[in-house]
């Protein structure tokens, strides 16, 4: 009887272990959506409060679709797409501090910075704000710095892993230890450390400033794909497969990666297993690529250091997933985490909310706790300089006071020669967006409406008075060029801007006709110059004849 009661050692206590998923109604799905069916192991999704991203198939080129996080339904065949890459897309990622911005990567070997309004688009997009070239073969994945402003890691099939300056287009570092095709690459939660998983099987842990590695080891026996992440500044957690095909976890300390704290065979499927960590709440989501269902462990600090809470069971296989940010996730619901799955056998993306089951309706505070916030903590410069920060954190409950980082223009190498020009051009980037936490049904149609058409007008008229009152004090200025101005007045008629694209060619418009009228006025003066010579040659004869 003692033998049997010291084997029984209970249940364990956790408040996540009756968490399930919640899948969404149908009307809250996002359907007929070409969803591509390029066969890379990324998640081809990602979700931010204001936006999710979706990479599409498209003939000739590669594309992805950015809808509003709350434009749900069938959508039109002829929806506005991001359609600038050359190649099928292979990644996207939003950019943690403005919810505005997505880079994507591409199999056309670039990687491309783009300026989605809140509105979202009403053309195809194919103007983007900054464009990275110096993989020389496609780029498969990339990661934003998680408190470094304008910090971009990416990975190519020329098995470099490059860090970017995003802000001036400059790479800040290239690291080249890896003797094959790089599958992941993640920061730690300060960004101080990167880890990496390859194809020979090993999984690196690297100072991204320096591009030296600090530990390797083999991490898991299988010829598959395999995945890591970061679960704080120290802990690393791969998926991989062992050499009987079985999938795995495992968890590691960073400095020592010749053996695992803890290895755990989780099934004999073949599907990739995608982890996706949850740093406030300590949860591993595993989600296989071709399953139907989601696995999520708690993660504690001691032996065994993992433990499986339950699976969402799902009769519908899925091709990616997108992950949405904690601050993004409705705290009336208790829901602790939402992801965005693309179905395989259908065009539709659904939304899966996880939710922790209480009867009270008010802020569960043991739930939220500080989350980061839409802030850096530091630049680029600093950062690559040796400065660590951890991020800033918001509260939950009060995340409406935090506003979004004010963004830097973007500027690339050719855009410095004409920095005048090209501060115009993108002088909308420097507007302050302000995120609206609140639940939908607080915010009436027509008052956001109205607010959105309000701002946008006073937007472009301040644009265009600006630019207005610039031309014609370049005319008024010209002695001589009263009578052009006059003319030109009269016959061109300006209509107002009503968008984005309009006030664009008003502006080149304006450009052209004020370079023409800089032309004019040199070909004057050199006439007069002239005129001015055979006066003074006439002069000179004159005095000579009298002389004489």
């Amino acid at each position: 009887m003692t033998n049997n009661t010291s084997l029984f050692r209970g249940v364990r206590s956790s408040k996540f272990r009756h968490v399930y998923g919640s899948p969404s109604r149908r009307e809250e799905l996002y359907d007929n959506i070409p969803i591509t069916r390029n066969a890379h192991d990324s998640n081809f999704c990602a979700a931010n409060p204001k936006f999710v991203a979706i990479v599409t198939e498209v003939a000739g080129g590669g594309a992805f679709v950015v809808l509003p996080i709350n434009k749900t339904g069938r959508l039109d065949l002829n929806t506005s797409k991001v359609t600038g890459h050359r190649g099928p897309v292979l990644d996207v990622k939003w950019n943690p501090f403005n919810d505005n911005i997505i880079a994507s990567c591409s199999d056309d070997c670039t990687i491309k910075l783009w300026y989605i309004p809140d509105s979202g688009l009403s053309c195809n997009l194919n103007e983007w704000l900054i464009e990275l070239r110096g993989h020389r073969r496609r780029v498969g994945y990339i990661e934003w710095h998680p408190t470094a402003e304008n910090v971009l890691a990416s990975s190519g099939f020329d098995y470099m892993v490059m860090l970017w300056d995003a802000g001036s287009g400059q790479i800040l570092n290239t690291i080249d230890c890896h003797p094959d095709i790089v599958h992941s690459i993640t920061f730690n939660r300060d960004g101080s450390r990167i880890a990496t998983t390859c194809k020979d099987k090993k999984v690196r842990s690297i100072d991204p400033r320096s591009g030296l590695v600090v530990a390797e080891g083999i991490c898991h026996e299988g010829s598959r794909s395999s995945k890591v992440i970061y679960l704080d500044n120290e802990r690393l957690l791969t998926t991989g497969f062992s050499t009987y095909s079985d999938r795995q976890i495992a968890i590691w300390n960073h400095t020592n990666l010749s053996e695992p704290l803890q290895r755990v065979n989780v099934d004999s499927s073949s599907g990739i297993l995608f982890p996706y960590y949850d740093y406030d709440t300590k949860m591993v989501y595993l989600a296989g690529k071709g399953d139907g269902n989601i696995r999520y462990y708690e993660i504690v600090n001691e032996p065994p250091y993992i433990h499986f809470l339950n699976q969402f069971i799902s009769g519908c296989p899925q091709k990616g997933f997108g992950m949405m940010v904690k601050r993004g996730c409705s705290v009336s619901r208790c829901e602790i985490m939402r992801f965005y799955k693309l179905h395989t056998t259908r065009n539709v993306c659904e939304p899966i909310s996880m939710i922790v089951p209480r009867k009270s309706d008010q802020y569960q505070h043991d739930l939220y706790p500080d989350t980061a916030a839409p802030v850096p903590a530091l630049n680029a410069q600093e950062w690559f300089n040796g400065i660590t920060k951890p991020p800033v954190l918001m509260s939950m409950r009060t995340g409406v006071s935090v506003k979004t980082h004010k963004p830097q223009a973007f500027v690339s190498n050719e855009a410095t020669r004409n920095d005048t020009n090209y501060r115009m051009k993108y002088a909308f980037l420097s507007k302050e967006t302000v995120p609206d936490y609140r639940p939908l049904d607080m915010l009436a149609d027509n008052d956001k409406t109205q607010k959105t058409q309000v701002n946008q007008n006073t937007r472009f008229q301040q644009i265009q008075q600006k630019l207005s009152h610039s031309l014609v004090n370049k005319f008024t200025n010209m002695n001589d060029g009263e009578d052009e101005y006059n003319d030109m007045k009269e016959n061109t008629n300006y209509d107002s801007p009503k968008n984005e694209y309009q006030m664009k060619k008003a502006f080149t418009r304006q450009c052209e006709e004020l370079n023409m009228l800089r032309k004019q006025l040199a070909h004057r003066d050199r006439r007069i110059q002239d005129l001015e010579e055979l006066v003074s040659t006439l002069q000179s004869q004159l005095k000579v004849q009298r002389l004489q």
